[in-house]
């Protein structure tokens, strides 16, 4: 690629996202750019990459290089061990993401449910049960005696 020439932005970039290039990022960080490679060879990066093959980072690849930093720096967690915490991380909110749509979904429910008649609805249900009462059970408390052993095998 001649000098001086801006890397063309990735297929499919959305028309008013930032794109930063290696060098930028690595001198706005205080880093080496191989340890940005190395980040990408580990997987805990992962920048989206020009039609010449420059890697080029989005605000969101800044922000996860900023949680990298603060637990390499910051908590002295190794590399291994950021790729869990990122990972579970990335649980958390698509978790959180399910729950939050589901917690919708029966708000919907419950508001169709007020508008419907919720007791017809309950009426219908597949699995009815009559109310019980709550039956305490005792467990049997183990006794201190020693278990009769058994009679040695092989012997009749």
């Amino acid at each position: 690629m001649p000098r001086g020439r801006r890397p063309t932005r990735p297929p499919g970039a959305a028309p008013g996202q930032r794109f930063y290039m290696i060098s930028t990022l690595a001198q706005s960080y205080g880093i080496h750019q191989q340890t940005l490679r190395m980040y990408e060879r580990e997987g805990l990066l992962k920048p989206s990459r020009s039609e010449g093959n420059t890697r080029l980072y989005t605000d969101e690849d800044m922000k996860r290089l900023e949680m990298i930093l603060s637990l390499s720096r910051d908590l002295g967690v190794n590399l291994a061990g950021i790729d869990v915490i990122l990972k579970l991380r990335a649980q958390i909110e698509q978790m959180q993401k399910e729950m939050n749509e589901f917690v919708s979904w029966v708000r919907e429910e419950m508001k169709q449910g007020a508008r419907e008649g919720f007791a017809e609805r309950l009426e219908q249900a597949l699995v009815r049960l009559p109310p019980q009462a709550i039956v305490r059970v005792e467990t049997p408390r183990p006794s201190s005696e020693p278990a009769a052993s058994a009679p040695p095998a092989g012997r009749d």
